[in-house]
């Protein structure tokens, strides 16, 4: 599957998750309830992308400042930004992945199989990646 393909099929889907999750959830807890949460997750999510992006930027200038190639750091901040989006998205299944961009040992994971993806496809060995 090409990306074209995988982004037009992600836009196709995620919105008919994201109607279903809402009324499964507005049919249990009321539709005041369901609407009270998407906006408390995008609420929490702001703040949590506030304090996460300002701890990755510091991380990031105290590498630039050792001399070290802040890796992690330079993938992290649009795992973050992806995160951020997503939970202004209104939705719980996006709420979800948001959440977990922003959680630093999951952040951390996600970053490490970018860089590690991406130094293989340009032919440098995996267990010669960049310290984080």
């Amino acid at each position: 599957m090409n990306p074209i393909q995988f982004v037009f099929l992600v836009f196709l889907v995620i919105p008919f998750v994201e109607i279903y999750l809402l009324l499964q959830i507005g049919g249990i807890v009321g539709v005041f309830p369901t609407i009270a949460l998407v906006v408390l997750t995008a609420i929490i999510g702001a703040g949590l992308l506030r304090q996460q992006g300002l701890a990755t930027w510091q991380r990031f200038q105290d590498n630039l400042a050792k001399g070290t190639l802040p890796a992690y750091e330079m993938v992290e901040g649009p795992i973050l930004l992806v995160g951020g989006a997503l939970l202004l998205t209104p939705g719980f299944f996006t709420d979800i992945i948001g959440f977990a961009c922003l959680i630093p040992p999951m952040r951390k994971k996600i970053a490490q199989y970018i860089i590690e993806k991406r130094l293989v496809q340009a032919g440098m060995p995996p267990h010669q990646q960049p310290k984080a």
